[in-house]
């Protein structure tokens, strides 16, 4: 089998051919960083974190791309609302520089707590202003824009494939606009969902941060950023983009029809600006999915006063444990959130801990971190016995059936229940699938295993000036020799034999100790 991937461009599971064989490019829609991730948002990068991760172990190289949003962006994706990062400024009493490196430092400490992999680029909008203008530009030059009210507008009524992720049609949307009471409608545009490349008169007087350009001194729309980003670190075609389900019918849309608008004719029939397009369906509350806007929401473990929300860990759940519950469902399909949920993913994953300990007791093996593998080595089949393949087998064919991670989870399951692996091999196992889970599993397990050991010491009766524990430590000792070796019979007479004498054998996880009646 094959990585096969369902792709929102045209709904519908196709296997993955990447431009480049054996290489990956893709591109993952970051944070605006005006507040705290909740752990909704975070669930988007659990998805690419498990994306990356099934590539690296399938054996692709990759490059993995992500931007930082640190300038202006309105609460409405069309162009609409009130801007995020000049707001939160302003109730900080910062600059909007101030309040971005704030939150960006506290979203890479929630991906690195959830054992995600920073991406190989991150880039922040603010640091790549010029090729946003460049990009414009070519647009520009491609008859698709157009100046109203002193900002400079995409027509989308100039490229014939507008909504095509999103199944949208234009009519549609002229007749839609009209019924959207909420929302003020932009006198400028001539049709309801053109979009702004460049601001040069914005609603929001002396704005926090702009640059000279050819249409004047003003400030990127919000979707440009991704399209110039992705392109200069990935080139004008690149295999996958990612992002939450509800950047589709706007942002992405948008994305595509400004990207491939930009294409000059031999660019266009080089094929589509992206190839798979890989969406994440929403953490959802009762009253619907979660959303900083409402005021109210959940961290991972930044603590939030009580009329503000809370912090995952201030309740106990550890960030690993709110990994562990959304892997157990599939990436395209809602999750709902409650607390006795996440608390069964709490115990779930104590519970393999535990049993990964004793794998390792069982085996006589002392504990440690999980290796590092180099691209495709997890999946290396040499010395693997016939039901450790297949094993394997399941797993891997879990991940290439779009990401499949309750799969992968249900193969991971197996081999830690089934008692008749070779430790060694079963701990081998856990440690290549954990390669892609990456819930810490043996480095855990090991804190579990000296935890089992000590309780096991404090049982220990104390020998110490004992007269017979030299002998009696023999007998045990070939009493184990005895069983293992299937002398059943030598067994029970060394048994009958310190019953008599009044000792008693306790078995403990580090192999039988005995105790005086």
């Amino acid at each position: 089998m094959s990585l096969r991937l369902f792709n929102t461009m045209g709904h519908k599971m196709e296997e993955f051919k990447p431009i480049t064989e054996g290489f990956c490019g893709f591109y993952g829609c970051g944070p605006t960083v005006y507040n705290y991730a909740h752990i909704g948002n975070l669930r988007a990068y659990v998805f690419l974190d498990t994306l990356d991760k099934t590539l690296h172990f399938l054996g692709y190289d990759l490059k993995h791309v992500m931007n930082v949003t640190d300038v202006g962006h309105l609460t409405g994706d069309s162009d609409e609302g009130d801007d995020k990062m000049v707001k939160t400024a302003e109730e900080r009493h910062q600059s909007v520089l101030e309040v971005a490196k704030f939150y960006t430092d506290a979203f890479l400490k929630d991906i690195d707590s959830l054992n995600i992999r920073r991406p190989d680029v991150i880039c922040k909008a603010t640091e790549h202003i010029q090729e946003m203008i460049d990009l414009i530009k070519q647009i520009e030059a491609n008859g698709h824009t157009y100046m109203a009210g002193g900002n400079l507008y995409y027509d989308i009524s100039t490229y014939p494939d507008y909504g095509k992720l999103a199944n949208l049609n234009l009519d549609e949307l002229k007749e839609g606009a009209g019924k959207r009471k909420e929302v003020v409608i932009d006198g400028n545009k001539r049709n309801p969902g053109d979009f702004v490349l460049w601001f040069t008169k914005s609603k929001f007087e002396n704005q926090a941060m702009t640059w000279d350009s050819p249409w004047g001194r003003g400030y990127p729309g919000w979707h440009i950023e991704c399209s110039a980003m992705s392109m200069k670190y990935l080139g004008k075609h690149f295999d996958i983009h990612t992002g939450g389900i509800d950047h589709v019918p706007v942002h992405h849309t948008n994305e595509i029809a400004q990207s491939e608008g930009s294409f000059d004719e031999a660019e266009r029939a080089k094929g589509p600006w992206v190839n798979y397009w890989m969406h994440n369906e929403f953490l959802v509350l009762e009253g619907g999915k979660m959303s900083k806007s409402s005021g109210h929401f959940i961290t991972l473990q930044t603590p939030l006063p009580e009329e503000k929300g809370f912090a995952l860990t201030d309740k106990g759940i550890q960030p690993l444990d709110y990994r562990f519950f959304l892997l157990s469902g599939h990436y395209r399909k809602q999750l709902v959130f409650s607390m006795e949920a996440l608390e069964s993913a709490k115990n779930g994953r104590a519970a393999l801990v535990q049993k990964i300990a004793k794998i390792a007791a069982k085996g006589n093996i002392q504990l440690s971190k999980g290796k590092t593998y180099a691209k495709g080595q997890a999946d290396n089949r040499d010395g693997l016995s016939e039901k450790a393949n297949g094993y394997l087998d399941a797993f891997k064919g879990g991940l290439e059936n779009d990401l499949l991670t309750p799969v992968a989870f249900s193969a991971l399951n197996k081999v830690i229940k089934d008692g008749s692996l070779d430790p060694k091999e079963a701990l081998d196992l856990i440690d290549r699938m954990d390669s892609v889970l990456s819930l810490s599993l043996l480095e855990t397990a090991a804190v579990e295993q000296k935890k089992m050991e000590d309780e096991a010491k404090a049982m220990m009766p104390d020998h110490s000036g004992d007269p017979e524990a030299a002998e009696i430590d023999a007998l045990v000792a070939e009493r184990s020799s005895a069983k293992k070796n299937k002398d059943f019979a030598r067994a029970d007479q060394i048994r009958d034999e310190l019953t008599e004498r009044g000792i008693t054998i306790i078995d403990t996880p580090q192999g039988p100790a005995w105790k005086r009646n």
